[in-house]
């Protein structure tokens, strides 16, 4: 008789999907890691990827204890990938003493994925101020409300946490200042497509030593 977990390793093993991605050659990239990512933010739109800007952030404690969770990218320029959070979170924490972090966003309906690692950063508070005050009215109860990544007695504990939230936005409560935006300054952006026989194509934006930004093949 087969266990369930022997069988289930049998199908894990047996899950395999053929990558056949046009390829990704040097002289299709564009001049920049910001114009080729959103060349391909735009195309992982058009092929239906369910949350374009969903990124996985991966973080570290100073003696390398690593976490990772997803978030959601808000904006995005020159100067990097710009998320918001809790800063009194468990990421915010690993960031504010390990201030670097690493981003995927697996693209996998379009056989894409992209990978950044960078410094971290906050960004201006005025920016900070201005997403919160665009932000739904439940997404700002949210972020008044909840004291994330600490443990709580009870759902009761988090109604009642919401309730006097909503109690102080509509006194005219303003960001928290435990809450804000936080920016990966990329020094690697690399962009990933799936091919035949798992033989893809990486190629990677690397800034060197000298400032300028050096696009290298990597092995699948």
């Amino acid at each position: 008789m087969i266990h369930p977990v022997d069988d289930l390793s049998l199908r894990l093993s047996a899950m395999r999907r053929t990558y056949e991605g046009e390829p990704l050659d040097e002289a299709d990239l564009a001049p920049s890691w910001l114009d080729q990512f959103v060349r391909w933010l735009d195309q992982a739109v058009a092929g239906g990827e369910a949350e374009p800007n969903a990124m996985i952030l991966a973080t570290s404690t100073p003696d390398g204890r690593p976490s990772a969770r997803t978030v959601l990218l808000k904006a995005l320029d020159a100067r990097g990938f710009v998320f918001f959070t809790n800063l009194h979170s468990r990421k915010g924490r690993e960031i504010a003493d390990n201030p670097r972090a690493a981003l995927v966003f697996p693209w996998l309906d379009v056989r894409r994925q992209v990978v950044v690692e960078g410094a971290v950063e906050e960004i201006d508070p005025a920016d900070s101020d201005a997403y919160f005050a665009g932000r739904p009215y439940g997404a700002q109860v949210g972020a008044l409300a909840s004291p994330q990544s600490e443990v709580v007695a009870s759902r009761e504990e988090l109604e009642r946490r919401r309730a006097e939230a909503e109690r102080r936005l509509a006194e005219g409560a303003a960001r928290p200042a435990h809450w804000g935006g936080l920016r990966v300054v990329p020094d690697s952006v690399e962009f990933w497509q799936g091919r035949a026989d798992r033989f893809h194509d990486r190629l990677r934006y690397r800034l060197g030593p000298d400032g300028a930004w050096h696009v290298e093949r990597l092995a699948p």
